[in-house]
């Protein structure tokens, strides 16, 4: 957070989420902004990651016992590609096969990135990936149901990322900037150079990427639940189903107003929280997760945390939990509870009520939700 602090192009000050926690550059949990530049590390290399979520017209009672859950996380993991899976060719949906055709197969994308990663983005469109992304089926107070789902640009974002961190290294380098700085990873493209409006383009189409493989999961998720539609009753198409949506990145850079200029606004784990705005902050797996409202502080540059962060490390987890431990911890949900998951373990996550207590000046919570089903990579 210091050495982000220093930079010579920071615009006012550092804001600090309260899910604060190692990144590479910066903090995950940084919110920072700039009049003429824009960090790529800052950034991240899962440009646009962030959460989708929807309210539906049903409730707990549509759920049934502890069969149907298994049966409906069965369904969901058959349907749609977790992990380094991806989608067979001919296999997509035609809402993705239009949006493949129109934005990766004729956009002229800067990164000189081969073909095939532009080929296995059309087949990664609507697929989860792994680590810490999800799909989840919830219950809020009232007993109503949610899908959530959290995902962000696949493979192609990464390598786009990586491109840029190396490019904006380079470019320090040739200005004889580079040892000047308080971190190698934090080295900026700047406006007027021709990387610095490559980037931003190439950063552009990847959140834009992003945002629709999350509608392409969500529709997918709303067909399963579509077709499990309680015996007797009449279908209903999957959209029918929706009472009200929230979709949002935490990865991602955008332009805005602060303090009365136009800025690059970097959101590293953060969330846009302008006053009004709806938000999905998720808890790890078995602990609660939250739909805020923004209330538009202007000293976190109306951000908020975007979720519960880490507490320690994926080899400390693993190494300090057994996969008896996952078990007890996520009682009550439906989902893997193996050594795979294992640096998933809530415990290895913040409490996720401290967190929220800590940004009552941020958000305020409109509902908080618990699992039932939760399906991971």
């Amino acid at each position: 957070m210091r050495n982000v602090a220093r930079l010579p192009i920071l615009f006012q000050h550092v804001a600090v989420m309260p899910d604060v926690h190692w990144g590479l550059g910066a903090t995950v949990g940084t919110v920072l902004a700039s009049e003429r530049a824009v960090i790529p590390a800052a950034v991240g290399v899962d440009i646009g990651c962030g959460v989708s979520a929807a309210r539906l017209s049903l409730t707990s009672d549509w759920l049934g016992d502890g069969d149907r859950l298994k049966e409906l996380r069965r369904a969901i993991e058959e349907t749609i590609p977790v992990g380094f899976d991806q989608r067979a060719p001919g296999q997509s949906s035609a809402e993705a096969d239009r949006w493949s055709e129109k934005e990766i197969r004729r956009r002229n994308i800067r990164a000189p990135l081969p073909g095939e990663v532009l080929d296995k983005a059309v087949l990664q469109v609507g697929t989860l990936g792994g680590g810490n992304h999800f799909m989840e089926v919830c219950l809020d107070q009232q007993d109503r149901l949610w899908l959530m789902l959290h995902s962000g640009s696949r493979h192609i974002g990464k390598r786009i990322a990586d491109h840029y961190i190396r490019e904006a290294k380079d470019w320090h380098k040739k200005q004889d900037t580079f040892k000047t700085l308080p971190d190698p990873n934090l080295a900026w493209l700047e406006a007027g150079h021709p990387l610095f409006e490559e980037y931003l383009a190439d950063l552009f189409w990847a959140q834009h990427y992003a945002r629709f493989n999350r509608d392409e999961m969500m529709r997918e998720l709303l067909r399963v639940v579509a077709r499990f539609q309680e015996k007797g009753r009449k279908p209903r198409r999957p959209m029918e189903l929706v009472a009200e949506q929230v979709n949002c990145h935490h990865n991602y850079v955008n332009r805005e107003t602060h303090f009365g200029k136009k800025v690059y606004v970097t959101r590293k784990g953060a969330l846009s929280a302008r006053a009004g705005e709806p938000g999905v902050i998720p808890g790890s797996m078995g602990a609660a997760s939250y739909i805020v409202e923004g209330l538009g502080n202007p000293e976190s540059f109306c951000s908020c945390s975007h979720g519960a962060g880490r507490a320690m490390s994926r080899n400390e987890a693993k190494r300090r939990f057994t996969v008896n431990d996952l078990i007890h911890q996520t009682e009550g949900v439906e989902c893997r509870k193996d050594k795979g998951v294992l640096d998933e373990i809530p415990t290895a996550y913040k409490n996720i009520d401290e967190v929220m207590d800590s940004q009552r000046d941020l958000v305020k919570v409109r509902s908080r939700l618990r699992q039932v089903i939760c399906v991971k990579g």
